[in-house]
């Protein structure tokens, strides 16, 4: 696993969507950022928003399975170079549900800087797999730790904040490090997925259900 500095896990890196009496299982998401921003996220913060209807679908495609769904909480808005303050939130956030749930299967779900820091965390032994939304891939993001588990990037080729032809590249070293990924190009929607929203939606949430469905 390629591991980031943590720092003790802070309660507040784990916002709690849904969560069953006794979970099985559990969705961590993962909301997006800006390449740099050394200060809290603002109040109003779009991003986060954006994140909140694929809570929902996920919610609704595995109501009934006892699965757990929760948000990562920053302390930063920007990734921030080496700090990769977004992988270590989401680290922080996968020790905190650990402490809540036991060893459960986890699924990531995350768009943008947030599908970056969930590749970036998908080592963690407890993850099944990654669901990435418009992912922030630079040409340099390891792979290594990703062997055996289940990726799918998902990337409008027209968007214009993240690089759709980085996703496939990611793929193709993922695959070659042991992976079961797979590049989907959707239709439309941008890198804010606003256009054509019910199909990411629906998308992303019967990817995250089949991977909870498969050991």
């Amino acid at each position: 696993m390629t591991r980031c500095r943590t720092r003790r896990a802070d309660p507040t890196a784990l916002l709690v969507r849904s969560t069953p009496v006794e979970p099985t299982a559990a969705v961590l998401l993962l909301h997006g950022g800006r390449a740099e921003g050394p200060e809290p996220p603002p109040a109003l913060n779009l991003p986060a928003l954006r994140i909140r209807p694929f809570a929902t679908a996920v919610t609704r495609a595995v109501r009934g399975r006892g699965v757990l769904v929760a948000e990562v909480r920053y302390r930063h808005r920007g990734w921030n170079g080496a700090r990769a303050d977004a992988a270590r939130d989401a680290e922080a956030a996968l020790a905190l549900l650990r402490e809540r749930t036991g060893p459960v299967p986890v699924v990531l779900l995350g768009h943008s800087m947030g599908g970056r820091a969930a590749l970036r965390v998908a080592g963690d032994p407890a993850v099944r797999g990654v669901v990435a939304l418009a992912p922030w891939c630079p040409a340099d993001e390891p792979v290594e730790h990703l062997g055996g588990r289940r990726l799918y990037l998902l990337h409008d080729e027209r968007d214009r904040v993240t690089s759709a032809r980085q996703s496939w590249e990611f793929v193709r070293r993922a695959r070659a490090a042991g992976a079961d990924a797979a590049g989907i190009p959707m239709p439309t929607g941008g890198h804010a997925m606003l256009r054509g929203a019910d199909l990411w939606h629906r998308r992303a949430a019967e990817l995250t259900a089949s991977l909870l469905a498969h050991g």
